[in-house]
């Protein structure tokens, strides 16, 4: 039998748990650091409780030697690294070496992510259609930037700041006046090493979404689109997070997949092999739907949270046989086959996120009442005995699939609706999927 090692600390290690535990020849997994909830009064797929999934805290996913550790305590039969963190830290390329069969990009691979001055560069290389962009540094130029920015502001109508560095998601500031590039450049004087290179780009008109294929190097398998709700309110509004919601497939790319397939997806994949290093792992591309034309926001190097939490149900493959196949270079022997429910994630998140907000909060989840079939991904979540505490900003998933996103989206919200968090401290967006669900009572 088979054991899995998970990299990762939130809902998207618990989803990633529970694709691979649906595979008979996997035993157990193990996710590193994982959260309290994963292995404690959290429910899978099937309303119960799996005695197959347990978390190892000890670890620190930006300390690769507390993961090696970890490894070698545990002796799993593959390593799965899948937060960004662990990627940047090079800890796949190390535990190759300690001889661990291990499935993530190595860390110059992944510098598609945790670097954006050199991923705009790549793009233009390897002419990957994107935004009009230019690198600063936040100590030696930013009259410099200001005075760029106050230009493309006038030239786009909106800009966007973005941090070079990995910053949780949430290193993203628009702009669309001189006060707010103000602002945005206090804000980035704020975030540390992830911002000590920024970028100043245009905001791009459209319709945004999220797609991804795992890839072994040479060849690739892409999943169903998705889309992701990064605003903190309603209607796209308030702060970035990294994600309140998302639903899948997203709609905005239909009939456009082999175009994104052949002008991004594949050019990204080849440009990569042909400067020495080949990509092997889950590639993400954030995109936007410009009138007919499609442009890249971003790559990541690994699956988004939450949109894995809406694609990897849906995926009718052994999760666990594609990966090993992506190890060994054989995806060319594989077709994704994908189920046709819609699926959409609501995440309960602490009330305040993504700025202040408490931990330590007592969360009650009344699980007699959540429908079948309904489920729970467990992200910022400490146990303490039998009970449960807030302990992040994102605290659940609650994912629920049906015939179309109207559908999908009335179970989440049926699902959330038995969940709460003390002193009213649940906050999250009921209208996840809002522009599909517009879409489809047009119909």
């Amino acid at each position: 039998m088979v054991k899995v090692m998970i990299i990762d600390g939130g809902a998207r290690g618990h989803a990633l748990a529970l694709a691979y535990l649906n595979n008979a020849d996997v035993d157990s997994v193990i996710v590193s650091p994982g959260n309290g909830g994963i292995d404690k009064n959290c429910l899978d797929r099937d309303g119960k409780f799996s005695s197959s999934l347990c978390i190892d805290s000890s670890v620190s996913l930006k300390d690769p030697s507390s993961i090696i550790k970890s490894a070698r305590i545990h002796k799993p039969d593959l390593i799965d690294v899948a937060q960004d963190d662990a990627l940047a830290s090079g800890v796949v390329d190390l535990l190759k070496k300690e001889g661990f069969r291990v499935f993530g990009p190595s860390r110059d691979a992944a510098r598609i992510e945790w670097d954006k001055e050199w991923s705009r560069e790549f793009m233009a290389r390897h002419k990957i259609a994107c935004p009009e962009f230019k690198a600063f540094r936040i100590k030696e130029e930013k009259v410099k930037a200001n005075d760029y920015a106050e230009d493309l502001l006038q030239r786009k109508g909106i800009i966007f700041f973005k941090a070079a560095g990995l910053y949780a998601g949430k290193g993203v500031l628009p702009a669309s006046n001189k006060e707010e590039i103000a602002s945005a450049l206090a804000e980035l004087e704020k975030m540390g090493p992830a911002s000590e290179v920024f970028l100043i780009e245009e905001g791009l008109p459209g319709e945004e979404f999220s797609y991804y294929a795992i890839v072994d190097g040479k060849n690739f398998a892409c999943f169903k689109s998705s889309q992701d709700n990064k605003r903190v309110f309603a209607g796209d509004k308030g702060s970035n997070t990294g994600g309140m919601g998302a639903n899948a497939p997203a709609l905005v790319t239909k009939d456009l997949e082999k175009q994104i397939e052949e002008e991004i997806i594949k050019p990204a994949v080849n440009g990569l092999a042909s400067e020495g290093m080949p990509y092997i792992g889950i590639l993400y591309l954030g995109g936007i739907v410009c009138s007919g034309s499609i442009k890249v926001i971003e790559f990541n190097s690994r699956w988004g949270d939450p949109e894995c939490h809406v694609i990897l149900p849906g995926i009718k493959n052994s999760y666990f046989e594609l990966v090993n196949k992506a190890i060994d270079g054989k995806l060319n022997e594989v077709k994704i086959e994908e189920d046709t429910l819609s699926r959409v994630c609501v995440v309960g998140a602490s009330a305040g996120y993504p700025r202040e907000y408490k931990k330590g909060k007592r969360i009650k989840i009344n699980y007699a009442d959540i429908p079948t079939g309904v489920y729970l991904l467990s992200a910022g979540i400490q146990a303490v005995k039998e009970n449960l505490y807030t302990n992040g900003g994102r605290v659940f998933s609650v994912v629920a699939d049906g015939k179309n996103a109207i559908d999908a989206r009335i179970r989440a919200l049926q699902g959330i609706a038995c969940c709460s968090i003390e002193d009213n401290g649940l906050h999250y967006r009921p209208d996840i999927a809002w522009r599909d669900v517009q879409r489809l009572q047009r119909e």
